[in-house]
């Protein structure tokens, strides 16, 4: 499998014609000679996946390496910083009928958590594309200190409290039907494109139930899409402008417009 990965195969059967035709070399793989299809694929379906999974991250483990030290942010920061997000694959549903989406396309969703200093993937998870995105808050293990930066479809408040639980931090788009109560104000440097920088409390009983902490709200006016954009955040520390950048460089890595 490693072999058909590493030399794009495009399906098992392509993979066994390679091997076929280049038997006379296989000694060097540790094959020995090629195997049939059946073979391998009933080796495949008994195979645990996880072992791909293991390796992906030793693979990315040791990747990271030559950029211990080096950041590629233009904020000194000496956490780490990491961008959530997921993107839809669509597949052609001849090939993929499993892969279940919409009565006439299959899909799956791919999720990852970037490292915004080196641009390196730090967790990756694929499933059914009908999987809302916020479930996969329950697999990221958040690390004390990091910041996590996501856009408003990441917004449930239980879950966010994890994350201030793990004292670590995130930054997340505010949905516009938010309800707080202001509880303090603070001063912003004019000018600059902070419009104001308050901390509050969740006003509706659910999401106070889930979220009983202070929360930080910042707004924003992008200048770029010409609106305004509410944040909100855990961190108290930071000054403001500096915690819309590194939103902003979660946008350029995500885009490829860096």
């Amino acid at each position: 499998m490693s072999f058909g990965q590493l030399t794009h195969r495009e399906s098992l059967s392509d993979t066994i014609f390679c091997l076929a035709a280049c038997e006379g070399k296989l000694y060097h793989l540790s094959i020995g000679k090629a195997i049939s299809k059946s073979t391998l694929s009933k080796a495949n379906k008994n195979r645990d996946w996880k072992i791909y999974q293991d390796f992906a991250y030793l693979l990315i483990a040791e990747a990271k390496l030559p950029y211990t030290g080096a950041s590629d942010l233009e904020i000194a920061l000496e956490q780490n910083v990491f961008a959530i997000d997921a993107t839809t694959i669509d597949l052609c549903m001849n090939i993929f009928p499993r892969a279940t989406f919409r009565t006439t396309k299959s899909a799956i969703k791919l999720h990852t958590q970037l490292d915004l200093k080196n641009a390196i993937p730090q967790f990756i998870a694929i499933t059914p594309a009908s999987v809302h995105e916020v479930n996969l808050l329950d697999l990221i293990p958040f690390e004390t200190e990091s910041f996590y930066i996501m856009d408003r479809r990441y917004i449930n408040f239980s879950r966010l409290y994890k994350i201030q639980l793990a004292q670590a931090y995130f930054v997340i788009r505010a949905k516009d039907n938010l309800q707080f109560k202001r509880i303090y104000s603070h001063p912003v440097e004019k000018p600059t494109s902070v419009k104001c920088d308050q901390t509050i409390h969740l006003k509706n009983y659910y999401a106070f139930r889930d979220y009983p902490d202070k929360l930080r709200r910042i707004k924003f006016y992008d200048e770029e899409q010409g609106r305004y954009c509410v944040f909100l955040t855990n961190n108290f520390q930071l000054k403001a402008a500096l915690l819309h950048e590194k939103y902003k460089k979660r946008k350029d890595w995500l885009t490829g417009s860096r």
